[in-house]
């Protein structure tokens, strides 16, 4: 479904991405896992053609759609027009928001509601809906759990199985928390530098303790826990 080969990303003289390639197949869900400053966030840009490529290729199987980081609501908006947005360039008939509603119940009450005054799950679950509106094949997600509570980010996380379960919607996801990416994802890469320093199922990269100890945030047992 979506398929990058070389990628090399430039702004000015420093080199964001140095030859990325990574495969996502129809309905999996990919983790894009590494430190600050790593290439995740451009490797999702360069995706969506928000940032321009030096060289190398992108191929997408489909409609693509991306979250981006911090939300970006439009503060005045209505919930419901934030979620039309997500729609613009679609058919008229095809701008229905009650899908959304249907995977997201708790947004309901809120569709007139300013987006400005939602908490910051609220806010996400619409950029989540705001994307879906667009009817994507890939679905491109930059740091789910960014200034959330855990137990919002958790159910936010039970949404995405929702969507990919229902829909085979295939998902890339850039998170910072490893432990939720990898509960979410069977599969991810690691990002150092604009590389790809390690690829594989998830839990035998967590499984790994020098690679946890250096790309994951901790070193960390078998069985996904910390160690002592």
């Amino acid at each position: 479904m979506l398929h990058i080969r070389d990628l090399v990303v430039t702004y000015g003289a420093a080199t964001a991405l140095d030859g990325v390639s990574l495969d996502v197949e129809a309905g999996e869900m990919v983790a894009l896992v590494g430190p600050n400053g790593a290439g995740k966030t451009t490797t999702l840009n360069a995706v969506s053609g928000l940032v321009p490529t030096a060289s190398g290729t992108i191929d997408i199987g489909g409609r693509s759609a991306q979250v981006p980081e911090g939300r970006q609501m439009f503060a005045d908006m209505s919930v419901d027009d934030n979620l039309r947005l997500g729609a613009w360039t679609m058919p008229r008939r095809d701008r229905d928001t009650e899908r959304v509603y249907a995977v997201m119940p708790d947004l309901r009450p809120l569709r007139r509601q300013r987006a400005g005054l939602l908490s910051g799950g609220q806010q996400q679950m619409v950029a989540i809906g705001r994307a879906l509106m667009a009817q994507p094949d890939v679905l491109l997600i930059d740091e789910l759990s960014l200034g959330l509570a855990p137990l919002i980010a958790a159910r936010l996380i039970e949404h995405l199985r929702e969507i990919n379960r229902e829909d085979g919607t295939t998902i890339l996801l850039v998170e910072q928390e490893v432990d939720l990416a990898f509960d979410l994802c069977s599969r991810a890469y690691v990002l150092e530098a604009g590389r790809v320093v390690a690829e594989g199922p998830t839990d035998v990269l967590s499984a790994d303790p020098q690679l946890a100890a250096i790309y994951l945030g901790a070193a960390m047992t078998r069985d996904g826990s910390e160690s002592p």
